[in-house]
């Protein structure tokens, strides 16, 4: 098998991974708070990076440097981004929240003028119009004209998210940590604060089965697995744009998984502002190769 076809079948195999989050966000969430469907799953996304961190033989690496950048990257994410996710994934349908939530890469462009001294394309200005109006379509649920959001708490935290994931990944633009080295140190520093923020807060409480379940997956998936998946696909693919477009077979599969699976009538205002948003993004991917990254 050619390079060229692993890292396709890598990216094939993130992208399946991905299109079940929404659905698994929903149903842990059903279970358990946010922090806790987090400390779960950041405690499970820890050990296992971990593992493979010593079995490719980093861990020398992972414990002799990179701890200053892990002290404020670990707090962006996963501790701020994930909780600000899975609050906005409490409040809205999931449908909503995944959909809300792709458009990080259009953030990362009109955050990249002021902190990457980068300029703005007709492009990218006519991308993100046609994108935030599917963003308008989602949050008003159809009524356009209707000022008034039907979550306007939950939307804020879909975007704010979406804010968070892009400034993650500029900030993190000189960071010359190896990808699993980076994940496994700024999980390190996640793990202990959201185990105060849990233990000062709600506790951990017994679920059941099912919810830890639910939890164990995310963080082996969603956090683990797909990650790994997705950085082997774009070390080995020859042009990152021909694994990056894959992410837009996500978006449909995760609308029917979450209609069969949670029970989630696809909205008619969902379908049409997530075109707008896939189109947005798509216009933007057009002009050029996407800034590497790796989102849900």
């Amino acid at each position: 098998m050619t390079q060229e076809r692993q890292a396709m079948l890598f990216g094939l195999g993130a992208v399946a991974l991905w299109s079940t989050v929404a659905t698994a966000f929903k149903v842990a969430l059903s279970y358990m708070s946010p922090l806790e469907l987090m400390w779960i799953a950041s405690l499970v996304s820890w050990a296992l990076i971990g593992v493979l961190v010593a079995r490719q033989g980093l861990l020398g690496e992972a414990l002799g440097r990179g701890w200053r950048t892990a002290a404020w990257a670990g707090l962006m994410n996963p501790v701020a981004y994930y909780l600000v996710l899975f609050a906005a994934y409490d409040r809205l349908p999931g449908q909503e929240a995944m959909a809300l939530n792709y458009t990080w890469a259009l953030a990362m462009a009109f955050l990249a003028v002021p902190i990457l001294g980068q300029r703005l394309t007709r492009i990218d200005v006519f991308a993100g119009l046609v994108a935030y109006s599917g963003v308008w379509v989602i949050a008003t649920r159809g009524a356009v004209f209707d000022v008034a959001f039907a979550d306007p708490l939950g939307v804020g935290l879909a975007l704010a998210s979406t804010l968070l994931w892009a400034l993650y990944w500029l900030l993190n633009a000189r960071d010359h940590r190896s990808p699993l080295v980076a994940q496994w140190q700024n999980f390190s520093v996640g793990v202990p604060v959201l185990t105060v923020l849990l233990l000062a807060g709600p506790g951990l409480q017994w679920h059941g089965w099912a919810g830890l379940g639910a939890g164990v997956y995310v963080g082996l998936f969603e956090m683990g697995i797909a990650f790994v998946l997705w950085q082997l696909a774009v070390h080995r693919v020859s042009r990152t744009a021909r694994v990056a477009n894959l992410i837009f077979l996500s978006p449909p599969v995760s609308l029917v998984l979450l209609f069969f699976i949670v029970g989630e009538p696809i909205l008619p205002s969902t379908l049409v502002g997530l075109v707008l948003i896939l189109g947005g993004l798509g216009l933007q991917q057009w002009q050029k190769s996407p800034a590497p990254a790796a989102q849900s």
